[in-house]
């Protein structure tokens, strides 16, 4: 069974075949631009929905899913892991992490990295940082003013993925 669909210049193939033992998605193109590398980042997240990150505290190793971590700062040259109830350290560095994270991560400052997804309101402030909410916590940051129209796009980027 073959199915296609063409959208502008992009077309999308999907094959069946029984003795397909694992899934597999290959992107062909001319060159690599904006929207392949979105493409790829919603398809890697999608397949490593449950991936988990290892995280420390007090000496103890923890797994925790990335989709519950609300967002990563750096403090006295640590990277924490904020999830609703806990922090944490992590080994990466922000640029380390802006690589490997999923596409619902943004940069936010040069400090700071949030999960969009997480996000419950943003108190815009025109001359200074605006102050980022999440959902089901007390726990705040701020956006630096250089990269809310990022992480506006980011937003609505999510929103039409859904």
């Amino acid at each position: 069974m073959c199915m296609e669909s063409k959208r502008e210049s992009m077309k999308i193939t999907v094959k069946m075949d029984k003795n397909c033992k694992e899934n597999e998605v290959v992107i062909k193109c001319s060159e690599i631009d904006e929207e392949v590398i979105h493409i790829q980042k919603v398809i890697s997240t999608q397949s490593n929905s449950n991936m988990k990150m290892e995280l420390f505290k007090n000496h103890v190793e923890f797994y925790e899913e990335i989709e519950n971590i609300i967002f990563f700062e750096t403090e006295d040259d640590v990277v924490k892991a904020h999830t609703r109830r806990d922090i944490f350290s992590t080994k990466y560095r922000l640029y380390e992490l802006e690589q490997i994270l999923p596409y619902y991560f943004c940069r936010i400052s040069k400090s700071a990295i949030v999960n969009v997804r997480e996000i419950y309101s943003i108190t815009k402030n025109v001359t200074a940082s605006s102050k980022i909410e999440f959902k089901n916590t007390h726990k705040n940051i701020y956006v630096s003013r250089g990269y809310f129209k990022p992480l506006k796009s980011k937003i609505d980027e999510i929103r039409s993925v859904k």
